[in-house]
C-alpha cells in the first residue's frame, strides 16, 4: 500500500533535517525565543533537541509549524 502524500511539505523530511534547517536559519537563540523549550535554550544541541522532540509531541508540533512558516517565508521572499 503506498501512501504518497505530494501536497505534504513534511512527507519524507526528518526531524533531523527540520532541526538544522531551523538552527541554520534562525540560530540557537532565536529558535529558543520561537519555540519556548529548555533544550534549545541551554545548552543546545541537535542529538539532545531531537530526543526531548521525538518523546514530547506537543513541541514536535510547535517545531514543525515552525518548519513550515520558514518555509513560506523563504517562498515569499524569492517572488
Amino acid at each position: 500500500m503506498s501512501t504518497e502524500q505530494p501536497k505534504n511539505p513534511l512527507h519524507g523530511v526528518t526531524l533531523e533535517h527540520i532541526l538544522n534547517e531551523l538552527v541554520a536559519h534562525f540560530g540557537w537563540p532565536e529558535l529558543g525565543q520561537q519555540v519556548k523549550i529548555h533544550c534549545f535554550q541551554e545548552n543546545p544541541s541537535i542529538p539532545s533537541s531531537l530526543k526531548f522532540l521525538r518523546k514530547t509531541p506537543w513541541a514536535r508540533e510547535k517545531v514543525e509549524s515552525l518548519y513550515l512558516f520558514m518555509l513560506r517565508e523563504k517562498k515569499r521572499a524569492r517572488t
